[in-house]
């Protein structure tokens, strides 16, 4: 797995586990919701492709991704322990028990939406099955975190929001704020593999 540093690192899920203590105080409590510099659930990780979780640290770390309390938890991760992290919350909270739940169907608006953005061909056809590992899943995400976060794309020239992202600030800047807010609840309202598992800060 290539990060910061473009260098491969190995994965140890078992000492990301030791080292995900900053991580419970905001991804560990249901429903827990940030304050600045927006308002939005903070993202369910628990299930989360551990590529992407890897990749979206080390650009907190290169400031590509603005925001400043994960600015302040990457920078003080090495390679590995974005690695170890990644590797624990793609597992975390996972059961061999498989529930089958049937997504619902976009109105004809969004269905209309999701094809001029050809969402489906990084994401995968139910949201939840992305075609590279450095890419989310978005199925089941927190339709208000979604939402900040398509906005953020094409935020530009900002000291504490925005995020740099070649391919998703052109996708985004095709899109009125209302349509991104339709795909975000969409996306929002499928079944998918993210959660938010309970975890204790003792151990």
């Amino acid at each position: 797995m290539a990060l910061a540093s473009g260098t491969a690192v190995a994965q140890d899920a078992a000492a990301g586990q030791t080292k995900a203590a900053m991580c419970i105080g905001c991804h560990g409590i249901q429903g827990y919701q940030a304050s600045f510099p927006e308002v939005f659930k903070v993202p369910m990780i628990s299930g989360q492709n551990s590529g992407y979780i890897a990749a979206a640290l080390a650009a907190y770390k290169k400031g590509e991704r603005k925001h400043p309390t994960m600015r302040s938890v990457a920078t003080s991760l090495s390679d590995k322990d974005m690695a170890d992290l990644a590797a624990f919350y793609e597992k975390h909270g996972a059961t061999d028990v498989k529930t089958v739940a049937t997504a619902p169907q976009p109105s004809p608006a969004v269905a209309a939406l999701l094809a001029k953005g050809a969402c489906a061909s990084c994401h995968g056809a139910d949201f939840n099955k992305p075609v590279a590992p450095t890419y989310p899943k978005l199925a089941g995400q927190h339709g208000d975190y979604l939402y900040a976060s398509l906005r953020a794309y094409g935020t530009e020239g900002k000291a504490q929001v925005g995020r740099a992202n070649a391919i998703m600030g052109g996708q985004v800047k095709a899109f009125s704020r209302a349509e991104l807010k339709q795909l975000a609840d969409y996306m929002a309202s499928l079944p998918g593999d993210l959660k938010v598992v309970r975890q204790s800060s003792f151990r």
